[in-house]
């Protein structure tokens, strides 16, 4: 595939949350498309979007939609993605999946643009966007650990309920109405629906995002383990995580303990390779009470960090607080940005 000034695209699951955030971007950033196809699950097709003024149906997604498509964003699902991935990579498309489905397969990249970019020149059709509370972690603690090496991470979360998809987004709505009026709170979808238990996130925590695992772990904490230490070339790399749903809607926070390999590393070392960072925003004041927090990051495409306290015990041991827009850099924003860096460095010919 040669550089052309226009590329014909085509978004699997354009109807979703995270796929309207692409159409946004995509629209924000006057994306080069010469062609734009918006595809989704058969029951959604026949609906209508619009696109800088333009008016497109959608469309079901079949293996045929992908007939002269130069570059296809998935974000409809992993058994979606399993089914077509491979079928438009089959008619000469590029694939940037948002799900699950190929992160840990040796042959696709997992990519972080600020972290790894890189490895985009190796793809073989599929890239893989990283889980969203894995990307604003690795974003965050890329430049510290080329800097100062890093030994160990162990990071607990505080995920948006628009993770989980529009329906759960509806159902936290429904049952703080429903708290609120002295009624019973109904719950359908979390922690896993397709699970046999479900509870109420509103006025909760619930410490289980994806399913349960062999190890006690859940799906949601083993793919931050095992996709940071690909993303970071660190299979060494020392990784535990603990991961929970709160009832707010937009933007994951992290609080992030870190061992590096210098004892001699100081908070204004952290602060200093953070305000150089690409893509990273500090935000750390106490005396002003100035940290991200989830609203304050909602709607904004960069990875904050606060709270940045170095460990009482251990000399190598800090502590950093991580928030970012789980729709936007999480999921839409670092797979258009891989798009862009696949057209700028002319990486799209595999």
């Amino acid at each position: 595939m040669s550089q052309k000034s226009a590329y014909n695209v085509a978004v699997v699951g354009a109807t979703g949350a995270v796929g309207q955030k692409i159409l946004e971007l995509l629209q924000e950033k006057d994306f080069p498309i010469n062609n734009l196809k918006l595809l989704s699950s058969k029951r959604s097709a026949g609906s209508k979007q619009l696109f800088k003024q333009e008016e497109i149906i959608v469309e079901e997604a079949v293996p045929e939609s992908f007939e002269g498509i130069d570059i296809a964003l998935f974000s409809a699902g992993g058994s979606v993605s399993k089914k077509l991935a491979q079928e438009a990579v089959k008619r000469g498309a590029v694939v940037i999946d948002n799900t699950s489905a190929f992160r840990m397969d040796e042959s696709v990249p997992l990519v972080v643009p600020e972290v790894n970019k890189t490895d985009l020149q190796n793809h073989q059709g599929i890239i893989a966007n990283p889980n969203c509370s894995t990307i604003q972690m690795v974003a965050a603690l890329q430049p510290l650990k080329t800097a100062f090496g890093l030994k160990r991470i162990i990071v607990s979360t505080y995920q948006a309920v628009s993770g989980a998809g529009n329906e759960a987004c509806n159902e936290l709505a429904n049952q703080s109405k429903a708290y609120l009026s002295g009624e019973e709170m109904e719950a359908q979808l979390l922690p896993v629906k397709g699970d046999e238990k479900h509870f109420p996130i509103a006025f909760n925590a619930l410490p289980q995002i994806d399913v349960f695992q062999e190890n006690g772990y859940t799906f949601e904490e083993m793919k931050m383990i095992e996709e940071t230490k690909k993303i970071m070339h660190a299979p060494d790399l020392l990784v535990a995580a603990t991961c929970v749903r709160l009832p707010f809607f937009t933007s994951h926070a992290e609080s992030v303990y870190i061992e590096v390999e210098n004892e001699d590393v100081t908070v204004e070392d952290i602060w200093k390779e953070l305000q150089q960072a690409e893509g990273i925003v500090l935000q750390d004041d106490p005396k002003e009470q100035l940290y991200p927090t989830p609203l304050t990051a909602e709607g904004k495409q960069d990875v904050f960090v606060g709270r940045v306290r170095k460990d009482l015990d251990n000399k190598q041991g800090f502590h950093l607080w991580i928030v970012s827009d789980n729709l936007l850099k999480g999921a839409a924003w670092n797979t258009v940005q891989i798009a862009q860096e696949l057209i700028q460095n002319n990486w799209l010919q595999r």
